[in-house]
Parts: structure tokens; sequence; C-alpha cells
């Protein structure tokens, strides 16, 4: 099984397989509307801006899993973050990242890096970053900002 194997839900509800995105660098986020770590979404966007063309795509799925912090409908939360943060990366349809309904991608990423809590997601803006051969290299807590991540994007690209 590799990255590649799964299908996700676009904000419209459609089918993404994400084998479309393979060959090229992926940043797996887990986000919300309403978490101290949003305004994240400005670092994602200029990351996303400064390596796009180079074959790198931030893949953001919104979970309202941590304090209720992504109650909006698919549509608000998409509205939220053109408008506020004028994000342009694709958004899929909102996900559990733990527990019995968690989609299947979350429960493959946390298989290939647990992380130091071990496999749980600890709380909304986990990173993922996996390289153009579908491998997870790493997995990066909430704290960590997108713009620490430049450095680890680029060695890929």
């Amino acid at each position: 099984m590799s990255i590649y194997d799964f299908t996700v839900k676009d904000m419209q509800g459609n089918d993404v397989s994400l084998s479309q995105y393979e060959g090229k660098v992926l940043l797996i986020v887990n986000t919300a509307t309403g978490c101290g770590f949003t305004p994240q979404y400005d670092g994602l966007q200029d990351l996303y801006e400064k390596y796009q063309d180079k074959g790198f795509e931030i893949l953001d799925f919104p979970c309202n899993q941590f304090a209720n912090q992504a109650p909006g409908s698919d549509e608000e939360i998409a509205s939220f973050c053109t408008g506020r943060f004028g994000i342009t990366f694709p958004q899929f349809s909102k996900i559990d990242v733990n527990g019995e309904n968690e989609a299947p991608l979350y429960t493959w990423l946390k298989a290939q890096k647990g992380g130091v809590l071990g496999s749980r997601i600890k709380w909304n803006f986990t990173k993922f970053l996996v390289d153009r051969n579908g491998n997870v290299i790493e997995r990066f807590a909430p704290t960590v900002t997108p713009e620490k991540l430049d450095g680890e994007v680029a060695k890929l690209l």
C-alpha cells in the first residue's frame, strides 16, 4: 500500500485519487478555522506559492476533533480560508484523524511516522512531509510553523 492508493473527498464531496499527486512533494495537514494555530494558513500559503511550480502541493484536511475548532460545513471552511487567508492549495472534505471514524489516509500516515507522542494526532496543524516517491519523510508537531519547513521542502524538491 502507498499514499497513491488512497482516495479522499474534495470539498464538493467528489472522489479524488491521491495518485494524481504522484511525483510531487506533499505536505499533508489537518487544519481548523478556530484554532490558535489557524494563522499558520498564511505561512502555508507562502510556502505553497514559493514551491508550487517546482512540484510541491499542500493537501489540507479540515478536522473538527479538537475542541470543536472546525465546526463549519466544508463550504463555510473553504470560504473562510480563501477569504481570510487567500489560500489556493487543495482543500478536502472535513475528516477525523483519530478514533473509530478516522480517515484511512491518516491511519496509514500515522503508521508511517508515529511521532514522539505515539501514533495519535495530538492537535490540528500536525504536518506530514512526503517525498516525490510517496515516502513519509517526517511528521511535524502543530507548533512547527510552515516557515520552519522551508528548508525541508526545498531539500526534497
